[in-house]
């Protein structure tokens, strides 16, 4: 029973993770439809950078709930209450640090040198990898901006 509720948290925890995305190819359901300003350049740089994982508080909620349970089933009576709040506390930072972990992903700072002679810095996650020297476009709208191919 434990090993099943481990599993189901840590499920919950990958899942609800990957539903960010910062890709430059995905968009959110209302961002359809929307206008976007559409600018031209050329790559200048690209770097990697570390995006940090989400903090939703899921994983936080699960792990607690796990460890609370978990802890629960150590002795009886007044143990039994101890060990589930020490389970629930540790169980939540355990979850919490979990979810950030597994959310977490890599992505790019592409400086572009856009037509008009601006530069801009525009970071983002995903697959699409850029290099200087190419030709992009930059949309920009509703407060986000993104490079596409």
């Amino acid at each position: 029973m434990r090993h099943t509720l481990w599993t189901l948290g840590l499920a919950a925890v990958l899942v609800l993770g990957g539903c960010a995305n910062t890709s430059g190819d995905v968009y959110r359901r209302d961002q359809a439809m929307r206008e976007r300003t559409v600018q031209h350049g050329v790559v200048e740089s690209v770097r990697d950078v570390t995006l940090e994982g989400s903090r939703s508080g899921v994983g936080t909620v699960a792990g607690g709930a796990l460890g609370g349970l978990a802890g629960s089933n150590i002795g009886q009576g007044r143990g039994a209450v101890a060990g589930a709040i020490v389970g629930a506390v540790v169980g939540g930072i355990a979850g919490h640090a979990l979810e950030e972990q597994v959310t977490r992903e890599t992505g790019q700072e592409i400086t572009v040198k856009l037509d008009n002679g601006r530069s801009i810095s525009v970071v983002q996650g995903g697959s699409e990898r850029f290099r200087p020297g190419e030709r992009v476009r930059v949309l920009s709208g509703q407060g986000e901006t993104r490079v596409t191919r």
